[in-house]
């Protein structure tokens, strides 16, 4: 009996030790109050105290073997799951930064983008970190030692846009170190709750709900449609919302997917706004036992054909390793049935700009 009392004592604490953690851990975010819940639950993608999309969406193939395969995969390892010797990124001068009117895109590596439109500067999901983990020194590391530009070294920022609060997409560091230089932040509903925790003020957020739209330093935003889910801790899941964006400035559209299954709000996307000039679309960290939130990247030249894309430059690959694949399966894949779908494909290197208006865009295999 009293070995009995001694595990249940200590299951407590360890119980109790864990949800202090991601009560008080700032990295974890903040859940929103009362108040907040209140105006989240006018949603219409609120459903019994989550957000959820309209077409049954599992996260994971939960049954018992599956669990155990994903476990053991894991445990085992890929050796091509990553580089051989880190990646160089191409330097990004901060002099050229908003130096043209152009439609400019730098991919930073992952879904990490930095976008001049219009003489404006917009961050997308600027996940700048080493490690996508609430514990960066534990976590899995980037490919890279350096960034196309340090943080320290960016010019002022017209706007942060974020597509969820997964830690590959928001980064408490990365958030802390740019806060000062960003001019507001646009988010899905509840996501603002966490940049409140981390010294944003609430003026500086946008919450938005999918199809609604605001107008901010010239440009109109539209939070669209995802696949997918959200949550920081194991106390939070699918509390707030989870989105793709649309971007559109006087003569240029993009489509930004954040992270997404294949479905039907692609077409519907495509219907409402498209044609895009440039799509901005997940490619990696895919697996059977999770098709249902990462698409595979044939879905993903099927997800722009559906928004009606011209151009597409595949993301969400080349920074970490989140998934057993080679880590250049998701381009090779997306490379070989973009050519056979005839699409229009750009492959920079990290820190390689794209013109979304050029005749001439990066599509070496730089990879190889």
């Amino acid at each position: 009996m009293t070995l009995l009392i001694i595990i249940a004592a200590s299951i407590g604490v360890l119980i109790a030790l864990a949800y202090s953690v991601m009560t008080f851990y700032p990295s974890f975010g903040r859940r929103a109050s009362k108040k907040e819940k209140q105006v989240l639950s006018r949603s219409l993608n609120y459903k019994d105290g989550k957000f959820a999309y309209p077409v049954t969406t599992v996260l994971a193939d939960n049954h018992a073997g599956s669990s155990l395969s994903i476990l053991r995969d894991f445990i085992k390892g890929n050796p091509r799951s990553r580089p051989e010797h880190p990646l160089v990124p191409q330097p990004l001068l901060p002099g050229s930064i908003q130096q043209t009117r152009d439609t400019r895109v730098t991919w930073f590596g992952h879904s990490a983008l930095l976008l001049e439109i219009d003489g404006t500067t917009l961050f997308l999901d600027p996940m700048l970190g080493s490690s996508p983990s609430p514990f960066p020194f534990i976590g899995g590391r980037r490919y890279s030692k350096q960034l196309p530009v340090e943080i320290s070294a960016l010019p002022r920022i017209d706007a942060v846009v974020l597509s969820h609060d997964h830690y590959d997409h928001l980064d408490y560091g990365s958030i802390r170190q740019l806060k000062d230089k960003v001019g507001m932040f646009i988010v899905p509903l509840g996501v603002g709750a966490h940049l409140e925790r981390w010294g944003i003020s609430r003026e500086k957020i946008r919450e938005q709900d999918w199809w609604e739209e605001i107008r901010y330093a010239g440009l109109t935003f539209t939070s669209a449609p995802a696949r997918h889910f959200s949550g920081r801790s194991l106390l939070d899941r699918n509390s707030t919302l989870w989105c793709s964006w649309i971007i559109q400035g006087e003569k240029t559209r993009i489509f930004f997917s954040g992270d997404s299954g294949y479905g039907p709000h692609f077409a519907e996307i495509g219907e409402k706004y498209g044609p895009f000039d440039l799509t901005l679309m997940e490619c990696g960290q895919y697996d059977p036992r999770w098709a249902d939130i990462h698409m595979v990247p044939e879905e993903t030249v099927q997800a722009h054909l559906d928004v009606r894309g011209k151009l597409m430059i595949p993301i969400h690959w080349g920074a970490f390793t989140l998934s057993m694949h080679d880590w250049t399966d998701p381009v090779e894949r997306v490379f070989k049935a973009a050519k056979a779908r005839g699409v229009r494909l750009a492959t920079p290197r990290i820190g390689e700009p794209v013109y979304a208006g050029s005749a001439e865009v990066p599509s070496l295999s730089w990879w190889k």
